[in-house]
């Protein structure tokens, strides 16, 4: 009787101890605490300094530092628009998990994967404080503080085999500090071309998961883990200087595309022209420019009298866009009074060309591009030209193709070095800050280079002009030992005996320019009280 009731209490041991583990643990999860007190609210002038110690992390950004700006009117604006932020968001996640949740279906004995549920809840994120940060460049940074402790409803269910598992998201925290950089800045609405967003420190993230209707993130253990995992994981993917890129426009129509190398032409000798005046001869010249160019059209010389001429001539032209650019040239016979006859137009697709490559074209003069038109058969004669396209080092990997046929004379150029060989000075004219006039402040900027000169347009009646002008000099050798000379400059308008005026100007020396690829600063004009201008200046090689 010994030995059995000692082997009935050793079974009843090893039996009660889990099934009361896991009865305990089951009302654990399930319960819901009964001793939930009301918190008492008191004024801060009756709070020991204990507390006040403790409820400083909830204090207010923009209490605490003056460089950050309360945006309550935010907080009144994506409260008002969250019932139609959260369809839209909500509405994203679905379409961006859709394809997500169909490569796991087949696998893993998982029939389907879908959310039964879907929405943020009534309670919107709190901006504590927003920071805004001012550069040179063209772009907006912002550095929001965020606080949200929503009551999102969010469950999916995932079919295995033929039994569904409910996974439900609840009371959702989240406290973040990301950093949001609009740019580039472009003329075309919502005016930025993308969006860029960074973490500045580890996010805090605070949930419940409930997993067939029971809270996993009770057990002991397995709530810090899975925590330390999101944000370790957030962390290697958007913390700075990590970025998530948002394109919002198409940077073919939002933004201005930069030059990407130089568009080699040479004009050699044209061949049976058309007879356009009445002795039975013509005075022809080549015109001749790249579509989506807004600088004026370069020409050859004038060859009279003659229908077979010869001009060995060579021109540069900065090229933006080679996939869909096309180089326009034209024929014209001169006169000396009247409209210049045009004597035949053809084009040349820059994607046709090589990079790097010289290619010979002999190309059938037209009356015109319209393919409809019954003249278009007509003889107007040949043009013999030969093109070169020359990539700019930096942007010789932005193709592909024939572009990654590179050695090193086409590779990149490695800091601290530079190229005395040919390329391009883009100048960019930002605009001017403070500048005013004695008599009047009409202000134009004047850009003085090797003998030439360009202009911005005039902005009438301002101190603080914006022009966002590029200039172009094509040069055979770096600039190393030049300055360019930039002046702020007033015209009256109207007639006048003071017409114009300098508002201040600077001399920039351009060896760092070569040196470093690129100088965006604001300059203090020399005989002007206070005025700034803000100038862009580049060189890129071949």
């Amino acid at each position: 009787m010994g030995f059995l009731t000692t082997l009935l209490g050793i079974i009843g041991f090893s039996i009660g101890i889990p099934f009361g583990l896991f009865l305990g643990f089951f009302f654990f999860i399930y319960s819901n605490p009964k001793d939930v007190k009301v918190p008492i609210v008191r004024p801060l002038h009756e709070l020991d300094s204990e507390t006040l110690q403790d409820l400083l992390s909830e204090v207010p950004l923009w209490v605490k530092y003056s460089d950050y700006e309360r945006v309550d009117w935010m907080n009144r604006f994506v409260s008002d628009m969250w019932p139609y932020l959260d369809k839209a968001i909500c509405g994203m996640i679905r379409t961006t998990t859709k394809p997500i949740f169909a490569e796991y279906i087949g696998s893993y004995q998982i029939k389907s994967i879908e959310f039964e549920t879907l929405t943020l809840g009534v309670l919107p994120p709190t901006i504590y404080g927003m920071k805004i940060y001012e550069t040179n460049e063209k772009e907006l940074v912002l550095e929001p503080v965020l606080r949200w402790a929503g009551t999102p409803n969010i469950t999916l269910v995932l079919k295995l085999l033929s039994l569904p598992i409910a996974v439900q998201l609840v009371d959702l925290q989240i406290f973040a500090t990301p950093r949001i950089t609009l740019a580039p800045l472009v003329p075309s609405f919502p005016c930025f071309a993308n969006i860029a967003v960074s973490l500045m420190e580890k996010p805090h993230i605070d949930f419940g998961m409930k997993v067939l209707g029971g809270d996993i993130m009770a057990i002991p253990g397995l709530y810090r883990y899975v925590q330390e995992t999101i944000k370790k994981q957030i962390a290697r993917l958007y913390l700075w200087p990590q970025t998530l890129e948002i394109p919002i426009l198409d940077c073919s129509v939002g933004s201005t595309k930069k030059p990407v190398g130089i568009l080699h032409v040479k004009i050699i000798r044209a061949l049976k022209l058309l007879k356009m005046d009445i002795l039975g001869s013509s005075d022809p010249y080549v015109k001749l420019g790249l579509s989506g160019e807004r600088l004026q059209s370069k020409k050859t010389s004038v060859k009279m009298k003659n229908l077979n001429p010869e001009w060995n001539e060579e021109f540069k032209l900065i090229v933006k866009d080679p996939e869909s650019q096309v180089l326009q040239l034209q024929v014209f016979d001169w006169d000396k009074v009247g409209v210049h006859d045009n004597m035949g137009i053809q084009v040349v697709p820059l994607s046709m060309l090589v990079p790097q490559e010289s290619k010979t074209f002999t190309l059938d003069l037209v009356k015109n591009l319209n393919s409809n038109d019954p003249q278009k058969k007509r003889k107007r004669g040949q043009l013999i030209v030969e093109l070169t396209f020359n990539l700019f080092r930096e942007d010789v990997h932005r193709f592909s193709g024939p572009l990654d046929r590179k050695d090193s004379s086409t590779g990149s150029v490695s800091e601290g070095t530079h190229s005395s060989g040919a390329g391009v000075l883009l100048v960019v004219i930002q605009g001017a800050e403070d500048v005013e006039g004695k008599n009047h402040t009409n202000p134009y900027a004047l850009v003085l280079f090797r003998g030439d000169q360009k202009k911005t347009k005039m902005i009438k009646r301002t101190r603080e002009p914006t022009w966002n002008e590029e200039f172009q000099f094509m040069l055979d050798e770096a600039p190393v030992d030049d300055k360019i000379h930039i002046e702020i400059m007033s015209k009256r308008s109207g007639l006048s005996f003071r017409g114009k005026e300098s508002l201040g100007h600077v001399d920039i020396n351009l060896a760092d320019v070569v040196y470093n690829g690129r100088l965006n600063e604001k300059y203090h004009l020399i005989n002007s009280k206070n005025g700034l201008i803000h100038v862009e200046i580049r060189w890129k090689t071949i």
